[in-house]
């Protein structure tokens, strides 16, 4: 992900970007579906289950396995919190 800054936004882009891969659809297509379910973009916990690896290793974090990581499987911008929170910053400097 190049030298960016791992923000709440981009992480929220790549969480959007692995679920619509898995989807088969484009990303704006699915972020407005998502919208329409709420500004928090709620979503199946098992859809981001799904993409996790994918997710820790773009991202260069390890989410922990704990109630507050599982809850936060929710929605996308939860999830995208727990991301940012995980990446070491030594990290977010080179991968984000």
């Amino acid at each position: 992900m190049g030298t960016e800054v791992l923000t709440l936004d981009r992480a929220a882009e790549v969480i959007i970007q692995l679920l619509a891969e898995t989807q088969g659809k484009p990303p704006v297509e699915v972020r407005a579906t998502l919208e329409r379910e709420g500004p928090q973009l709620p979503v199946d916990s098992l859809l981001i289950v799904e993409i996790l690896a994918r997710v820790e290793e773009l991202c260069g974090c390890r989410i922990p396995a704990n109630v507050s990581a599982a809850r936060s499987m929710g929605s996308v911008y939860a999830f995208a919190q727990t991301v940012v929170a995980a990446t070491p910053p030594a990290v977010v400097g080179s991968h984000a």
